[in-house]
C-alpha cells in the first residue's frame, strides 16, 4: 500500500518543525551576551603595603588635625558599600547615561559630614551624624554646545568629565566612627 503523499510530507514536516523548536528553545537557554569589561583599572592597582603608607600618611597628618578640632575624638577612618551595591549603581549610573546620550561616564568621590541633626533616614546608622562620609557622585564627559549648535568639548573647563546634577547620588554607608577603629591601624 502506497504511503498518501500528504502523510509523509506531514511527518517530514513534523520533524522540522520539532527540530527547530529544540534549536530555538537551547538558545533561549543559554545566557545572553555580557559586555566586555576594561581591564584598564590593572593599571591604577596599588599593594596593600602602598595603600598603608597612604593611610598612614593620613593619619600622622590630617587625621591629627580632625581629632584635635573635634577635641580629642578622631573622625571616620574608612567607609565601605557592599559589592552588590557599588555594582547596582555603576549599573544605574551606565543604563542612565545611555539614556540621557552622555560620554565618558564615571563617578566623582566627595568627602562630606554629616550634620548633628541630619535626617536619620538618611544615614546607615543615625549615631553616625556628626562625622564624616564619603558620598558618589555621576560624572560624564565634559560637552558644550558651540555656537553651530553641535556639540563639543569645552574648552575652558580644567576638568574632563563634569557632575551629572540628573542623577541620584550614592551615599548610606557604612563607616567606622571611633572608637571602633583605631586612628593608628589600617584593618
Amino acid at each position: 500500500m502506497k504511503t498518501p503523499f500528504l502523510l509523509k510530507n506531514l511527518s517530514s514536516l513534523l520533524a522540522v518543525l520539532i527540530l527547530s523548536f529544540c534549536m530555538l528553545s537551547c538558545t533561549r537557554c543559554s545566557e545572553p551576551p555580557k559586555e566586555p569589561v576594561s581591564d584598564s583599572y590593572k593599571k591604577k592597582l596599588i599593594s596593600y603595603r602602598e595603600g598603608r603608607v597612604l593611610y598612614d600618611e593620613y593619619s600622622r597628618t590630617n587625621n591629627v588635625i580632625l581629632t584635635k578640632y573635634r577635641n580629642g575624638e578622631p573622625d571616620s577612618r574608612w567607609y565601605w558599600f557592599s559589592v552588590e551595591d557599588m555594582e547596582g549603581y555603576l549599573k544605574y549610573v551606565k543604563e542612565t547615561a545611555k539614556k540621557q546620550h552622555l560620554k565618558n561616564p564615571g563617578i566623582r568621590i566627595y568627602m562630606g559630614k554629616y550634620p548633628q541633626n541630619h535626617p536619620k533616614s538618611k544615614m546607615a546608622k543615625p549615631e553616625y551624624a556628626g562625622y564624616q562620609t564619603i558620598f558618589l557622585v555621576p560624572t560624564a564627559q565634559n560637552l558644550k554646545r558651540d555656537t553651530s549648535g553641535t556639540m563639543s568639548r569645552a574648552i575652558m573647563s580644567t576638568d574632563e568629565n563634569l557632575n551629572v546634577k540628573e542623577m541620584e547620588v550614592l551615599n548610606m554607608t557604612n563607616l567606622a566612627p571611633p572608637p571602633k577603629v583605631s586612628t593608628a591601624d589600617m584593618p
